[in-house]
């Protein structure tokens, strides 16, 4: 028969010993858990919720939505000699005949319409100022169920006569060419990011564990417990927006910590197996100890990531929803599936051992590399922890030199998608002119806003602004495009942006009674994004750390030992920050890394890193301490329990940061820039957690405070005992709830 866990003993150990006492109902029930969720978005009809873009660009976003129908897609092709030294485009032969065959196939394939060239007399603004590139223009044509079918048409006219003129530069983009080379780089990014990433964690599991069976373990938990949160994420999606991006970094996320957490319950069964307790009784003691620093870690990864929750824009708020999600499943499972599946595999959890590691991981042991480290660390506490911050804020420097900025269709991709380097060409040439500003009119009371007011106000806009611009009528809205100088989202851009809607506009349709006017597009929407995530992040900074700081003085009854964690985490977050400024924003190891350099930093992923590298890096950092306060409780002298505690924890914390940092890694080797800078940033972070701060700062600040780490003010140094691991009713050992491993 099972043993029983005491019947007032911590909930964590009660949870834990049911589901080993009834351990085929545990695995079943998290079995029908994740098919529920997985089939749950099944049982709700309706559209998923969509996404609202921030500040002026969400207005016009709203005002077209609104329509009965959507806005027509444009697009451009840009026309130059390929040979240098090429007369001007209209005085050149070559050139003329070229414009004049595709603008003749465009016309006659009945896919097109507003179709115009440099070749009108009223066209001039098409034509570069050298005289030397010129631009054809043209609005998809039919209704909205066929203009993905006449988009097509329309790309394979201009492809047919791009063969036709090969010495002539025929390159398209615009509003459908450049979304869809976005939407193509993304998904071709995450599909080899999960196939390198997949087989990465697998042979770092087996090195780890040495068996097939105890590697299979954690990801049978990451991977349940990413497919029950996708499931419940589609049903959340009916009325808040999940958008890819979201479940990307959700599925990042939860293979993150289902790995971490399986890693500390597993390593820990095993160090009691070696001890001489059996399957049950291991598990019990692993529940009262790894279990605990899980749901604590878990608690404070969610509260740290409901911090985005504060900065009110829809992409960030799902993303803390799924990652809330995620981590609480693995959470929920680690304490529940886990070791009920480890109590039916008993002494098979070894089985299908690896030649050469299997022998040697199945057995845990101290790291004697990182207990040399920490012993000479706690003898001279403030030396080398004075050292090691001071590197640390040398590193963090060029942060204070960052530049938010998002990156640009054209800084984001790699110039060798077609689309991407017809935009920059363009853009080059006619500034503006790939991906325009888009001014969205429209009437208060609903009714048609085209009329003789309106057009004569567009007009004068027009005479106010440099190159083509181009006027849509979306149903009862117009959309008037105006290109912007600059890269799409640098100062230059901004500075025009401004320009546009504080001086510009209000002089020409704020004269216009009745009518209400916002500008979206491209750069409109990363300039309000930015915004608000600059004005939101000191809320979500302050929620997170206070949210930390509140729940670690909890867990461990102490102030020093949240003071100290904090402060830790934000020295390795500022040497990430600092690594990311100075390699991307300031140009370094471009050739390395793969990148074109833009001069900034992408808006959201400061905030992004800090709030899950802050959650992320407590799963090591609870478990460290509490390896760490299980020996001070148990009468071991203040360095000999910060020693004892690094070494013993170091193995697990190696693995998880080896896996973590691996998977991070993957990102580098992505085309966006965007990932780039997440996989440098949060590789460099888990690095600098995982050596630095567990081996050098950590026990410096513990060895400076002793004993004093462990109580809270006013209140006498003690020791919580720990009972003698048979003194129990049950033959399970009992420690009070504060001593956590």
């Amino acid at each position: 028969m099972l043993p029983r866990s005491k019947p007032g003993g911590p909930l964590i150990e009660r949870v834990a010993g049911w589901s080993i006492r009834h351990r085929y109902l545990a695995v079943l029930g998290w079995l029908a858990l994740v098919v529920f969720a997985v089939l749950s978005s099944a049982l709700i009809p309706g559209d998923e919720a969509r996404s609202v873009d921030p500040g002026d660009s969400g207005r016009a976003q709203q005002a077209l939505r609104a329509q009965q129908v959507y806005e027509p897609i444009r697009e451009s092709v840009l026309v130059q000699a390929r040979a240098s030294g090429a007369p001007r485009l209209l005085d050149d032969p070559a050139a003329r005949a070229t414009m004049e065959d595709l603008v003749t196939a465009l016309r006659e394939s009945g896919a097109v319409a507003d179709l115009r060239s440099p070749l009108a007399a009223d066209s001039v603004e098409l034509l570069s100022q050298d005289g030397r590139s010129g631009l054809v223009t043209f609005q998809v044509a039919g209704s909205d169920d066929q203009r993905v079918a006449k988009y097509e048409t329309a790309v394979g006219v201009i492809e047919a006569a791009t063969a036709r003129h090969p010495d002539m530069r025929v390159a398209q983009a615009g509003d459908r060419s450049l979304s869809v080379a976005v939407d193509q780089a993304v998904q071709d990014d995450l599909q080899r990011s999960e196939l390198i990433s997949l087989p990465l964690t697998v042979v770092i599991l087996l090195v780890v564990f040495g068996s097939l069976v105890a590697a299979g373990i954690p990801l049978l938990l990451a991977a349940t417990t990413v497919a029950g949160t996708f499931g419940f994420l589609q049903t959340i999606g009916h009325w808040m927006p999940i958008n890819s991006a979201a479940s990307s970094m959700v599925l990042l996320i939860g293979v993150a910590v289902g790995i971490d957490y399986s890693l500390f319950y597993i390593r820990r069964v095993r160090e009691e197996r070696v001890a001489g307790r059996g399957i049950t009784e291991a598990l019990q003691v692993t529940a009262r100890t790894s279990g605990h620093a899980v749901v604590v870690s878990g608690l404070t990864v969610m509260l740290c990531v409901c911090g985005l929750l504060f900065t009110g824009l829809d992409n960030l708020q799902g993303l803390a929803v799924g990652a809330v999600l995620v981590v609480g499943l693995a959470m929920t499972g680690s304490v529940t599936v886990l070791p009920a599946l480890l109590s039916l595999l008993g002494r098979r959890v070894d089985s299908g051992r690896v030649p050469w590691l299997g022998r040697r991981r199945t057995a845990a042991a101290q790291s004697r590399a990182w207990s040399a480290v920490a012993r000479s660390v706690v003898r001279r506490p403030l030396l080398w922890g004075g050292v090691a911050s001071a590197a640390l804020v040398v590193v963090a420097l060029p942060a204070l030199g960052m530049r938010l900025q998002d990156a640009a269709v054209t800084d984001s991709l790699p110039r060798s998608v077609p689309a991407v380097d017809a935009a920059i060409r363009m853009q080059e040439a006619f500034p503006g002119a790939a991906t325009p500003s888009r001014v969205v009119i429209w009437r208060t009371d609903g009714s048609d806003v085209d009329g003789p007011a309106a057009r004569q106000a567009i007009d004068e806009l027009r005479r106010r602004v440099a190159g083509p611009v181009a006027v849509v009528e979306v149903d009862q809205a117009l959309v008037v495009r105006v290109p912007l100088p600059g890269g799409g989202t640098d100062a230059t851009s901004n500075a025009a942006l401004n320009a546009l809607r504080d001086d510009v506009l209000p002089a020409t349709l704020g004269k216009v009674h009745g009518i209400e006017y916002a500008v979206a597009g491209r750069t409109a929407f990363a300039h309000d994004f930015t915004d608000v995530v600059r004005d939101r992040s000191p809320l979500v900074y302050a929620f997170v750390l206070v949210m930390a700081f509140i729940l670690l003085m909890v867990a461990f009854r102490s102030v020093a030992i949240p003071a100290v964690s904090i402060v830790l985490n934000l020295l390795s977050i500022g040497a990430a920050y600092g690594v990311v400024t100075w390699v991307f924003q300031d140009g370094h190891l471009t050739s390395v890394l793969g990148f074109t350099p833009y001069g900034g930093v992408v808006g959201w992923q400061p905030l992004f890193m800090f709030v899950i590298l802050f959650g992320l890096s407590m799963d090591y950092h609870i478990f460290i301490l509490s390896r760490i306060r299980e020996r001070w409780t148990a009468g071991a002298t203040a360095h000999d329990a910060i020693v004892g505690g690094i070494s013993t924890s170091a193995g697990v914390v190696s693995s998880a940061a080896v896996i973590m940092t691996g998977v991070f890694s993957v990102f580098i080797t992505l085309g966006a820039i965007e990932y780039k800078m997440l996989g440098v940033g949060m590789a460099v972070a888990v690095i600098i957690d995982a050596t630095i701060v567990r081996g050098v700062l950590l026990p410096a600040a513990l060895a400076l405070l002793g004993a004093r780490a462990w109580t809270l003010p006013g209140r006498r140094t003690s020791r919580d005992p720990v009972p003698d691991p048979t003194s129990s009713a049950a033959g399970i050992p009992m420690p009070k709830p504060a001593s956590i491993t």
